[in-house]
C-alpha cells in the first residue's frame, strides 16, 4: 500500500508528540513529555509550558495511588494515623485514671485494674516509640527522593507535549576507571553517574547533559580606541568627583551584573550511553526514578599507550608516589579516578591533571621507600665576606632508603633557592654521595636525579649551594 505525503506527515508528527526527553544542565533541567494526566510529581518551584506558553501549576490534596511516590507518602500517612490513634488511646487512659474512685472500692479489684491499666499503657507506649522510629526511617526514605510532601497538578490539560523546568534537583558528573596492564597500557572507562531527586519519576526516550550553565549573561563587550591625549590637571574636586562618578558607574555595572547572574541562575530498554563532544553526553531509553540515589552508565572505553614511574619531592613532602602518563583519546572532564589492575583496586580515589602536553595520573604511594630530609646543622654552615660581597654555603641532607626485596628506581625531584634580583645570586655546589649520582640542574633551581636502589639499600646525597649577595643586604630563604 502506498501512502500518500499528508498521511505520512501525520503518522510522523503523531509519533513525535509521544517522544521524550531530558536536557540536563548544571544550574536547571528541561523535561518534555506527553503527560497522561495532570499530575506532575512532587517537585519545587517548577515551570510549565504548553506549546510554547506558560500554564499554572496547583498543589493537588490527593495524587494517584498508583504513582511510586505516592506509594510511598501513603505508607509515611498511614504510619503517622496509627501512631496518632495511639497517642489517643493513651489519652483517654490517662483520664480514665484520673476519675474519682468510688468510696466502696474493691481493694482486689482495683489493683488489678491498675495492674492491666499499666500495663496496657506500656504496651501502647512501646507501639508508639517503633511507629515513631518506622515513620522518621520512612519520612527520611521519603525527603531523599522528593523536596516536599505536597503533589503538584497542571490547572488545564495539555493535548501536546508539555515541557517542566525544573530548577534544582537532577545532578550529574561524571568519574573514571582505569585499568593499568604493567605500566604500559591503560584502558580508560568513562561513567555518567545521575542523581535525580525532584521529586518527579523520569522516563524518557532521549537525554541530553551539558556541562554547561543553561542561563549565561555575557556582557557585550565592543571595541574602543585607547586614546593619549593632552595631561590636563585637574583640580582635587573635580577629580574626586569624577573618581566618585566612575566609582557608582562600576557599582552600578556591576549590580546589574548580579542581578542578571542571579536570574540565570512497559519496563523501558536498557538506557544507552554516548559521549557526543567535550562536557556533552547523552542517553536513550532512560528510566530515571526521583530516589536520590546516582544512576551509573558507561559511556566509552578507550585505550592508550603508557608510561609510570616512581617520583618524589622530598622539600614539599618526603613520600615517593607513581604517576603515570599518557596522551587521552578524548577530553577528560573530571579529575577524580578509581585505579585498577586486572580486578584488584589500586586505588578508588586518585587525582589526574593534564601537564606538560599529556595527562598525568598519581596512582598510589609508594610504601617501599622511605625518603627523609635535613638540613645541615648551623656549625656546617659557612658565611664569608670577600670585599664587599657576601657568601653563604648551605645545604641538606637525603636519606634514602629501600625497604623492599626488588630494585627500585626512582625520580627524586629537589631545590636550591632561585633569586629573581641581580643583587642576589646562587648556585649549586655540589651533589655528593658514595656513588655517583645522575643528576640534572633545570630553571628556577629544580635539580632532577634519577636515583636506582638495590633490595634493602639505603642512600645518603648531601646537595650544597651558595648564595651570595651585597653584605649590607638581609636575606631569606
Amino acid at each position: 500500500m502506498t501512502l500518500s505525503k499528508s498521511s505520512l506527515l501525520l503518522l510522523l508528527g503523531g509519533g513525535l508528540s509521544y517522544a521524550s526527553s531530558l536536557t540536563v544542565y548544571q544550574d536547571s533541567s528541561f523535561y518534555n513529555f506527553t503527560p497522561k494526566n495532570n499530575f506532575i510529581g512532587f517537585a519545587q518551584n517548577i515551570h510549565a509550558k504548553c506549546k510554547g506558553n506558560s500554564i499554572p501549576v496547583s498543589e493537588m490534596t490527593a495524587c494517584p495511588p498508583k504513582d511510586r511516590l505516592c506509594k510511598l507518602l501513603s505508607n509515611v500517612e498511614h504510619l503517622e494515623e496509627k501512631e496518632m490513634a495511639i497517642q489517643s488511646n493513651l489519652k483517654v487512659l490517662g483520664q480514665l485514671i484520673s476519675l474519682p474512685q468510688s468510696t466502696a472500692l474493691d481493694a482486689v479489684a482495683w489493683i488489678d485494674a491498675a495492674r492491666l491499666t499499666g500495663e496496657e499503657q506500656a504496651r501502647l507506649s512501646s507501639k508508639a516509640t517503633k511507629l515513631k522510629n518506622e515513620i522518621n526511617i520512612q519520612q527520611n526514605n521519603f525527603t531523599k527522593q522528593a523536596p516536599r510532601r505536597v503533589a503538584l497538578q497542571t490547572l488545564q490539560n495539555c493535548p501536546s507535549e508539555v515541557e517542566i523546568t525544573i530548577p534544582y534537583g537532577i545532578n550529574f558528573s561524571t568519574r573514571y576507571e582505569a585499568n593499568i596492564v604493567d605500566d604500559k597500557e591503560i584502558e580508560v572507562t568513562q561513567y555518567l553517574s545521575i542523581v535525580n531527586s525532584s521529586g518527579i519519576d523520569i522516563e524518557v526516550d532521549r537525554a541530553n547533559f551539558y556541562y554547561r550553565l543553561a542561563n549565561q549573561y555575557i556582557h557585550p563587550i565592543h571595541f574602543n580606541p585607547w586614546i593619549v591625549s593632552k595631561y590636563v590637571v585637574k583640580s582635587k574636586r573635580m577629580y574626586k568627583k569624577s573618581m566618585m562618578k566612575n566609582a557608582r558607574t562600576d557599582m552600578a555595572m556591576m549590580a546589574e551584573e548580579s542581578v542578571m547572574l542571579d536570574s540565570a541562575g512497559a519496563p523501558p530498554s536498557a538506557p544507552v550511553a554516548s559521549y557526543e563532544d567535550a562536557r556533552e553526553y547523552k542517553i536513550t531509553n532512560l528510566a530515571l526514578p526521583s530516589s536520590g540515589v546516582p544512576l551509573d552508565v558507561k559511556l566509552l572505553t578507550w585505550k592508550a599507550a603508557l608510561a609510570c614511574e616512581v617520583r618524589a619531592y622530598p622539600y614539599a613532602n618526603t613520600q615517593a608516589f607513581h604517576v603515570c602518563s599518557f596522551s587521552p583519546k578524548f577530553q577528560i572532564d573530571s579529575n577524580k579516578w578509581k585505579i585498577k589492575s586486572s580486578d584488584v583496586v589500586i586505588n578508588e580515589n586518585a587525582v589526574g591533571e593534564y601537564r606538560n602536553k599529556s595527562y598525568k595520573l598519581y596512582t598510589k604511594v609508594e610504601e617501599d621507600i622511605q625518603i627523609q630530609r635535613r638540613p645541615i646543622v648551623k656549625r656546617e654552615r659557612e658565611t664569608g665576606i670577600f670585599g664587599g660581597t657576601a657568601r653563604k654555603k648551605d645545604g641538606f641532607k637525603l636519606m634514602l632508603t629501600n625497604k623492599s626485596d626488588k630494585v627500585k628506581t626512582l625520580m627524586l625531584v629537589e631545590r636550591i633557592p632561585t633569586s629573581t634580583t641581580q643583587e642576589i645570586k646562587s648556585k649549586l655546589l655540589s651533589v655528593k654521595s658514595e656513588k655517583k649520582v645522575t643528576y640534572k640542574l633545570l630553571k628556577n633551581g629544580q635539580i632532577e636525579m634519577k636515583i636506582v636502589l638495590d633490595a634493602h639499600e639505603s642512600k645518603e646525597i648531601e646537595i650544597l649551594f651558595e648564595i651570595s649577595y651585597d653584605k649590607d643586604l638581609k636575606v631569606n630563604y
